[in-house]
């Protein structure tokens, strides 16, 4: 994959989430998993805390985590994407804030939160660095920062397959990164990693092949990146077929939690 411009990325983020605003609120793949439920044990999330969710998206993560802080900012750069998170959370939710903002420039003070989340967004950033930056910069000291997010492994010819695979299925698809990549902005942002967990997420393919996608014409560009790709791509995005036609495949997920 060529550099991609960053605008430009930001400009097809913010067409994709508007676009498929409510697909992203019901999507099993974001609205369940047990990393949710492993969030609130790693966390142990106080009465008296404020938290930011940066890229909320459909606001699952900012959903489970309000009932048990005081206070949550709940941020997204698409506009539409944050008002249909928040038709569907105003209701049970009443401490939760939504604000416009980019997580690569976040419009708060320095040691303003006690934690700060992000799940399945940071793919779609161009300057993962300087999130991660930005994401300490607003922890107090002693803050943690969840993070989740789909990873490549250090193998050159998979991480440009996934990406390949991701960027044609999603045009708002910035980079899959590694899991030593994260780890040495992290430490270079003053972070420890407490936990962590590394899985393979599953995913339905005909329903995630057409959550982005335009037309049935992208969904083949798709199917044939990886049909025509060799064994070993195929065996570790775990293609399955079913009458001829892909089932499902899945991908590597990174939980960890780092510590200010």
């Amino acid at each position: 994959m060529q550099e991609q411009d960053p605008k430009k990325i930001k400009d097809a983020v913010k067409d994709q989430f508007s676009r498929n605003a409510e697909k992203y609120v019901t999507s099993e793949t974001h609205a369940k998993g047990d990393d949710l439920t492993l969030m609130l044990e790693w966390l142990q999330p106080k009465p008296d805390w404020t938290v930011l969710d940066i890229a909320t998206g459909g606001g699952h993560v900012t959903k489970h985590l309000a009932p048990h802080v005081a206070h949550v900012f709940a941020t997204d750069l698409t506009r539409d994407m944050l008002a249909t998170a928040q038709k569907h959370l105003a209701p049970t939710c009443p401490n939760v804030w939504y604000i416009v903002a980019d997580a690569e420039n976040l419009p708060f003070l320095d040691k303003t939160f006690d934690v700060v989340t992000c799940r399945i967004a940071a793919h779609h950033f161009p300057n993962p660095k300087e999130f991660v930056r930005e994401a300490a910069r607003v922890l107090k000291p002693g803050g943690k920062f969840l993070f989740i997010d789909n990873v490549v492994p250090a193998d050159d010819q998979l991480d440009q397959f996934i990406n390949t695979l991701e960027y044609i299925r999603d045009e708002s698809h910035g980079r899959c990164h590694r899991t030593e990549e994260w780890t040495a902005w992290a430490n270079e942002a003053g972070l420890e990693i407490v936990n962590s967990r590394l899985r393979k997420k599953n995913f339905d393919f005909p329903t995630w092949v057409r959550r982005t996608t335009k037309s049935e014409e992208q969904v083949t560009r798709v199917e044939q990146h990886i049909l025509q790709a060799d064994q070993r791509m195929q065996e570790y995005c775990g293609l399955t077929m079913k009458d001829g036609k892909i089932s499902s495949i899945h991908i590597d997920e990174w939980m960890v939690l780092f510590e200010a």
